[in-house]
């Protein structure tokens, strides 16, 4: 059996990148690492603000300013983030092979490249604890919350994990919330230590009308109010990325983990195969020290 992925010819299409990816036997020990999993973005949703200006300070640091169209790893959260962390990020909309960028040790792998940092423990998160990194979960939505032993697997990869009512799903502040709780973290880390910071931000997630205004509790969540939460994001991202890049230079990661159907086809929700949910937007790039 071999960990792979899509096989066939490398090639580039639409909302894909083709850019070789970093060297990460090089990154991992040198830099610190930020991934930020944007709980249940569409990807047309956020290429379409992304096009229309909406979304200075993310457009900013994405290549060209486009989002890369990828594959979700699953299609609701715990799956998604659970083979997320086993190294299967959201994998690139063309024929690949494409490298992984992280890879656990497993013989036969066809997705395990010259420049992927390979890991001996089961995990990424615990393989970056072993490389020195201290790592510290946010979470938001309930995967995240600790409240009960389902509730409590993914936040338990982490040496350090964070979890409070205001960063949840119902919390109309909860990206705000949560970066500074991240703030916070990187202010008190010994400079000396690598960090990894993941932040799982429930925003764009049911329930998000109230993102929106004038949107009512009774209409309920629409793409519109989607678009709305995406802005909300935004409009504090810059606050994490300059926290995560306060103490050395942060490779980052921004991604989805699977989008939401609002009617699209008949089909209403996630954790369903409709096209709205397997395709996500993904982006990594570098913030160099004190970027905005």
């Amino acid at each position: 059996m071999h960990a792979s992925e899509t096989t066939g010819p490398a090639t580039t299409g639409p909302g894909t990148t083709g850019a070789e990816p970093p060297d990460m036997r090089g990154v991992v020990g040198r830099d610190d690492l930020l991934l930020i999993t944007l709980d249940t973005l569409r990807y047309d949703v956020a290429a379409e603000l992304a096009e229309a200006g909406r979304l200075p300070n993310l457009a900013g640091h994405l290549p060209g300013g486009r989002w890369e169209k990828r594959h979700a790893p699953g299609n609701f959260t715990y799956a998604s983030h659970q083979a997320m962390f086993a190294g299967f990020l959201p994998t690139p909309a063309s024929a690949g092979p494409h490298p992984r960028l992280f890879a656990a040790r497993f013989e036969g792998s066809e997705s395990t490249a010259a420049r992927t940092f390979v890991f001996d423990t089961p995990d990424l998160v615990s393989g970056l604890a072993d490389a020195g990194y201290r790592t510290v979960c946010i979470g938001g939505v309930g995967f995240f919350n600790r409240r009960g032993a389902l509730g409590s697997v993914l936040p338990g990869m982490f040496q350090e994990s964070h979890w409070e009512p205001e960063f949840g799903v119902a919390s109309p502040t909860s990206f705000e919330s949560q970066v500074a709780r991240a703030e916070r973290v990187a202010a008190e880390l010994p400079a000396s230590r690598r960090l990894f910071l993941f932040v799982n931000v429930p925003s764009l997630h049911q329930p998000n009308w109230f993102h929106l205004p004038g949107a009512t509790r009774e209409a309920g969540d629409s793409r519109e109010t989607h678009a709305a939460a995406l802005e909300y994001v935004d409009r504090h991202i810059g606050r994490l990325f300059a926290a995560a890049s306060s103490r050395r230079r942060c490779f980052t990661i921004v991604c989805s983990d699977h989008g939401t159907a609002y009617g699209d086809d008949g089909w209403t929700g996630h954790r369903l195969g409709h096209e709205s949910v397997w395709t996500v937007p993904y982006a990594h790039f570098f913030l160099e020290p004190g970027a905005p």
